[in-house]
């Protein structure tokens, strides 16, 4: 009675492995045909060609154009993702921002939307209330093109308890052991949360140019910074999953207090308000936009204003001197400066390299490349969006 009760369960979970396994191949090698497909699996082409039915009855694979996959015989029918059927939600909580995103199953983007929002010592419900009906834009944004969105990830700033949805602490808006998971709105969706430095890494890494620098840190400057370390082509999120917290490494003992507890971290001198004071700039309290105030320490930068190009040069040299730390202790291939350190790379980059060069390079014989992400202050919303598709790939069975 037991062996005959567990019997179904084993069979399913079989399948939902092979339909993965199958899905896995399709995106990798897309437009792959069913007889490939049996070699690269290893699966009868009977089995393949079953499973794939089951895989574009869910709306996640279709057939195309024939293929020549050798140069004798007669061309088999291409096997490649679906891109109209299921879909993943980005979300994102930033200090000065709300942002949203839809990606299709082919990773393509299908929606964006950004909205500029001042959260600091605003009410976690009421930002979270927010976001709720952000998403629910963007769900039904994603209907209107004949789109089903299968799940949400969300990115948050601090530290973050994954396990049970709880942000442990986020200095910057001012929140501690604050339940995140969102309200259910008109279109309530399964939804996981991570810390955006992760989730800008996995940007990076799928969106970016992070899939041809092996192990990398990619370095999330916005007004606070954090850090996403992947190896391996995976996020390295520590025994608590509080890895990565570069903005608050000590850069000046004797420097300014932070919103953490702590006194002269790195975000007190190379974070994006610290700039805009050192440059002498007023800030809104929302700073993101066309019209914000990181656009005007550009314009500076660009005049050659004394003040702003010291403002850049130092801090270049705070996150030099941060790096150096982490380079010396997780000896990354290459470090990614992404949100907005992309934009003032141009003159972050150069004392941020001296440093690196006085310091690991002569170590290492040589410092790491620092590369410049073209994703900037997107990475995150999209890595987001893109773990969904993932865990899709990843177990189809899900959506059967």
């Amino acid at each position: 009675m037991t062996k005959s009760g567990n019997a179904p369960v084993r069979h399913a979970t079989m399948r939902g492995r092979n339909l993965a396994v199958v899905l896995e191949h399709v995106a990798r090698h897309q437009p792959v045909t069913r007889a490939r497909l049996a070699e690269l699996t290893g699966f009868t082409k009977t089995t393949v060609s079953n499973l794939v039915g089951l895989l574009e009855g869910a709306g996640l694979v279709r057939d195309g154009a024939p293929v020549h996959e050798g140069e004798r015989g007669r061309p088999g029918v291409g096997v490649s993702i679906a891109g109209d059927g299921a879909a993943g939600l980005g979300l994102e909580v930033n200090v000065d921002y709300l942002a949203a995103c839809v990606l299709d199953l082919g990773k393509q983007v299908r929606y964006r939307h950004v909205v500029s929002a001042d959260n600091r010592g605003r009410p976690p419900a009421a930002v979270l209330a927010a976001l709720s009906a952000l998403a629910d834009e963007a769900v039904a944004a994603a209907a209107g093109q004949g789109l089903a969105v299968a799940g949400a990830a969300v990115a948050l700033p601090g530290l973050l308890d994954r396990e049970h949805g709880i942000v442990r602490h986020a200095p910057n808006l001012g929140w501690t052991d604050v339940p995140v998971a969102l309200p259910a709105g008109a279109a309530p969706l399964p939804a996981e949360y991570d810390n955006e430095a992760n989730l800008a890494a996995l940007g990076e890494l799928w969106f970016g140019g992070g899939a041809r620098l092996g192990d990398f840190v990619h370095v999330s400057g916005e007004i606070g910074i954090g850090a996403g370390i992947v190896v391996d082509g995976r996020v390295f999120r520590g025994a608590h999953g509080f890895a990565g917290e570069l903005g608050h490494l000590v850069a000046d003992p004797s420097g300014p207090a932070c919103s953490c507890g702590g006194r002269g971290c790195l975000e007190q001198i190379a974070g994006q308000e610290a700039m805009l004071r050192a440059a002498g700039i007023p800030q809104a309290r929302t700073v993101t936009g066309p019209d914000g105030s990181v656009n005007a320490l550009l314009d500076r930068l660009n005049a050659g204003d004394a003040a702003a190009l010291a403002a850049a040069d130092r801090a270049g040299r705070a996150l030099g001197g941060a790096l150096a730390s982490v380079v010396n202790l997780l000896d990354p291939d290459a470090i990614v400066l992404g949100g907005v350190f992309s934009p003032l790379a141009e003159w972050i980059r150069p004392p941020l390299q001296d440093v690196l060069a006085a310091g690991p390079g002569s170590l290492r014989r040589g410092a790491p490349p620092v590369e410049v992400s073209g994703l900037a202050e997107g990475a995150a919303v999209l890595g987001a969006a893109g773990l969904v598709i993932e865990r899709v790939i990843a177990d189809p069975a899900l959506l059967l």
